[in-house]
């Protein structure tokens, strides 16, 4: 005798309708992951990135750099919340609707303990497969960043600088990376 299946698969629109309760409410391929409110160093992390990466994408114009709370689709169904991310022009301006958004071209999560497993993993996998140009796991305890491009059987591991570059008629963003972490973490 088989057992029924107990997973629910969720919809987007029933994941828009749950209560503001102060959690990150994602969806990934059906499964709704939940995410407490972050740490304090968590977001020094995401506004610092912030700070090194929107002055360069507005200066390009290259796109749009957002910030969780978000409800990115990114065009088949998913409801993801990346906590840092950059959408390309649309038609030569910035979207102002979350459905207009699409695939950004640059997403960015900060590693916690509660959010490790599913940002490494089923997120990862999910933003590879919407072809997400790079995705960066920031590993502050670590020092490190994790890039990922769609292709990708492994990260990049980088420590000492990352090179981003999505446009090849613009020079690249450099951001070093002891300098980056030195700030996160009040060392400077």
């Amino acid at each position: 005798m088989s057992m029924p299946n107990a997973v629910r698969h969720w919809t987007r629109e029933e994941v828009l309708a749950l209560p503001d309760d102060g959690n990150r409410y994602e969806l990934i391929d059906g499964e709704l992951l939940v995410s407490p409110s972050p740490r304090a160093i968590h977001q020094r992390a995401v506004q610092g990135l912030y700070r090194l990466i929107d002055p360069y994408v507005r200066y390009h114009r290259l796109g749009w750099t957002g910030l969780a709370p978000c409800d990115l689709d990114l065009h088949d169904g998913q409801l993801v919340q990346p906590d840092l991310f950059v959408i390309p022009l649309r038609n030569g301006r910035e979207p102002l609707e979350w459905p207009e958004f699409g695939v950004p071209r640059l997403v960015a999560e900060i590693l916690s303990p509660s959010t490790a497993f599913n940002d490494r993993n089923r997120k990862r996998r999910r933003f590879q497969r919407s072809r997400v140009d790079e995705y960066w796991i920031v590993d502050v305890d670590a020092r490190l960043i994790e890039r990922w491009r769609p292709d990708d059987e492994r990260p990049e591991v980088l420590a000492e600088s990352l090179a981003w570059q999505p446009d090849p008629g613009v020079p690249p963003l450099t951001i070093d990376l002891p300098e980056y972490f030195a700030e996160v973490l009040g060392e400077r």
